[in-house]
């Protein structure tokens, strides 16, 4: 039988919401935080005197952490209140980017990146399983819906503003700019977010039980091509806009912003039509979005195009981690601490590989490689998924 890991006691529906909204800032800020690296790849690489190829691990090596953390977070956590544990992993955030606006050298920017990645694995590891704490049943898609609004408002703004702000000020500036907002919801969380003791100590056994089941391995295994797919693409962009569509800083800015304003639309779809069965949507995500790369590849040259083909991949980004996020918790309600460990690890260690062979295929080749090697990862998403019904627990036998 699988260790509970948490008290399933919910918070009043009066400070509930209050607390889905600290969180929802706080992956704003993790987003913010994670890839903004993405809109400053190349005065990134300049200043630091590093390949682009290179400065794009910085992705990688908080992917790395990120993932490590996240399978370690809540054995090492113990019965430690969950709340604390969040408020920790947001004051890691704050140092992080510190480091990161002051580093010297290529060094000093992938141990602030790392401290980045810690914090990353350790919240999104608790954040599932805290949001089924903080609402009933019923509202779960909508509270993850919100909470994954935060990463429909930092793709909407923080690429393009940051892009804009390093033209202007330079990139440090731009995590400079970030720590202010960061300290704030460190605050925000400590009064908003109610006690949230651990009932007992998290284990290793409860993950290698969910990795037994068949159907979980496999929505592993499908959310991490999914994942590996998009950012070995998006890791990459900018690279591919300037070099392959041949825009300016400014019109840049505005295919970032207009990437990321979609996010709206795929946080508001996710809210309202993601419920009851989602074995339909678990392949639309690799489906649309390795559509889309394949339609940067064939019409990327045309501004207008690449305009289209980034709206389409942005709505459908942000509806990727509400579907995933909420099949995890109807297929794995039982063990939501040890299966948001595993997911969080798989999701990080395709960002991780992602960047990693993007950057090689980059470097190595032309930016064209790249964007084939992500859609060749999105057509293995699409062939493990089939119909979904193979990736919910009803179609198997529990331990």
């Amino acid at each position: 039988m699988l260790i509970t890991t948490t008290s399933n006691i919910r918070s009043e529906p009066s400070t509930a919401w209050g607390a889905v909204l600290s969180m929802t800032l706080c992956v704003a800020m993790l987003i913010a935080s994670e890839f903004m690296p993405v809109s400053l790849l190349t005065p990134m690489a300049e200043g630091l005197n590093a390949t682009t190829g290179q400065t794009g691990q910085a992705i990688s090596i908080s992917g790395l952490f990120a993932m490590a953390a996240s399978m370690i977070i809540t054995t090492a956590a113990g019965t430690l209140n969950r709340k604390w544990v969040l408020v920790a992993m947001t004051a890691l955030m704050l140092l992080s980017l510190v480091l990161v606006a002051t580093s010297p050298n290529f060094a000093v920017l992938m141990i602030g990146r790392a401290l980045l990645g810690i914090c990353i694995g350790g919240f999104w590891a608790l954040a599932t399983a805290v949001i089924m704490r903080l609402v009933p049943e019923s509202d779960v898609p909508r509270a993850l819906a919100l909470m994954y609004g935060g990463q429909a408002i930092a793709a909407a703004f923080a690429a393009p503003i940051g892009s804009y702000l390093a033209d202007m000020f330079g990139w440090r500036a731009v995590f400079w700019a970030l720590t202010p907002i960061v300290a704030g919801n460190l605050v925000w969380h400590m009064v908003a977010l109610p006690s949230l003791p651990a009932s007992r100590r998290q284990d290793f056994r409860t993950m290698t039980d969910l990795l037994k089941r068949p159907y979980f391995l496999r929505g592993l295994i499908a959310a991490m091509l999914s994942w590996g797919s998009a950012f070995t693409m998006f890791t990459y962009l900018r690279p591919f806009l300037e070099q392959v569509t041949g825009v300016g800083v400014g019109t840049l800015s505005i295919l970032l912003l207009l990437l990321g304003c979609a996010g709206f639309v795929g946080t508001w779809a996710a809210g309202r039509f993601v419920s009851g069965d989602v074995a339909p949507l678990l392949r639309l995500p690799a489906l649309l979005m390795g559509g889309c790369t394949l339609g940067l590849l064939l019409l990327g040259g045309s501004v207008a195009a690449a305009g289209l083909f980034l709206a389409l991949w942005g709505a459908m980004n942000t509806a990727m981690s509400v579907i995933w996020m909420t099949w995890m918790s109807q297929n794995a309600a039982d063990a939501p601490e040890a299966a948001g460990s595993l997911m969080v690890a798989a999701i990080q260690a395709s960002i991780l590989l992602g960047a990693v062979i993007g950057g090689l295929l980059l470097d190595g080749l032309t930016i064209i490689a790249t964007f084939i090697g992500s859609v060749v990862l999105a057509g293995f998403a699409i062939s493990l998924i089939g119909t979904g019904q193979r990736l919910l627990k009803s179609d198997c036998s529990q331990p």
